[in-house]
């Protein structure tokens, strides 16, 4: 009967071992995308605010803004090192073409705006969300994070992390072109 007991660690590890192999292995069929997160807004509209601009306090923008026509939603601050190395992408699909709107999130105003005079301004329109609560309502975990928006101001997408030139090609750019042929019709 006391031999019994001396198999309960190595059965212990056994069953630890069994549930570590099952998991690896569905990570490998099915790895997790970091910048792919799901989000309960996805289908759903733009939530329902009102914000000042960055750059001119007191002037006020609400959810309309995300009418008319597709664009991107960049959640960005300037405490954020990504954001930073981001940027400059981000001016380069504004010269081309690509509609984005930048929400600042949880961030020193001043610095903000200091950030778009030097780095450059690839927004639209700047949205100031000091106290994150519209970051909140999208569900932001921090910055950078982007949602692509319909015309009708329905969030089709939302992307963790930095648009660079690779998953522009590969993942974004698709779906914001589809929301342009989408709008065309």
């Amino acid at each position: 009967m006391k031999k019994a007991y001396l198999y309960i660690p190595l059965v212990g590890f056994l069953v630890l071992a069994l549930i570590f192999a099952v998991q690896l292995v569905m990570n490998v069929e099915n790895p997790n995308n970091p910048t792919e997160l799901e989000s309960v807004l996805i289908g759903k509209t733009v939530p329902n605010f009102t914000l000042e601009d960055l750059v001119h306090e007191g002037k006020t923008y609400e959810q309309d803004i995300f009418r008319g026509e597709p664009l991107l939603l960049n959640v960005w601050a300037t405490w954020c090192p990504t954001c930073y190395a981001e940027h400059q992408y981000l001016n380069q699909l504004a010269a081309s073409g690509v509609k984005i709107i930048g929400l600042n999130y949880k961030d020193d105003r001043h610095k903000a705006v200091g950030w778009l005079e030097e780095l450059g301004n690839p927004y639209l329109i700047s949205l100031f969300d000091g106290d994150g609560m519209l970051g909140l309502d999208l569900g932001v975990y921090g910055a950078p994070e982007t949602f692509l928006i319909d015309a009708d101001g329905i969030i089709r997408h939302r992307h963790v992390g930095d648009v660079n030139e690779r998953n522009w090609q590969s993942r974004l750019q698709p779906i914001y072109q589809q929301m342009l042929e989408d709008a065309k019709s």
